[in-house]
């Protein structure tokens, strides 16, 4: 019988998967300048205006969903910067009779 040993691929610096987009340095900070309300099935997540403080888009204004605690004047590390989330559906339009 041969012996057992394992191929592995060359370049491969740590074991998991995706670890470079988690890295902080490709984050850019934000910070909460208001609270729209709450979303999610059961209310977990809260949809935020931030203000993007750095990178390309430094000075937009954009809607983000966050779970967990938050309030206002809070610093969220994002790390993307291009898709906004969609508005919250309210029982009732403006101007409607």
């Amino acid at each position: 019988m041969g012996s057992k040993t394992q191929k592995t691929k060359e370049g491969q610096g740590s074991g998991s998967k995706g670890a470079e987009s988690l890295l902080a340095e490709n984050a850019v900070p934000a910070v909460v300048e208001s609270i729209v309300g709450r979303t999610g099935s059961k209310g977990e997540v809260t949809q935020v205006k931030c203000r993007i403080l750095q990178g390309y888009d430094k000075g937009k204004v954009m809607r983000r969903n966050v779970k967990g605690p938050i309030r206002k004047k809070d610093i969220l590390m994002l790390r993307e910067t291009q898709i906004e989330a969609r508005r919250i559906k309210g029982k009732y339009s403006k101007g409607g009779a």
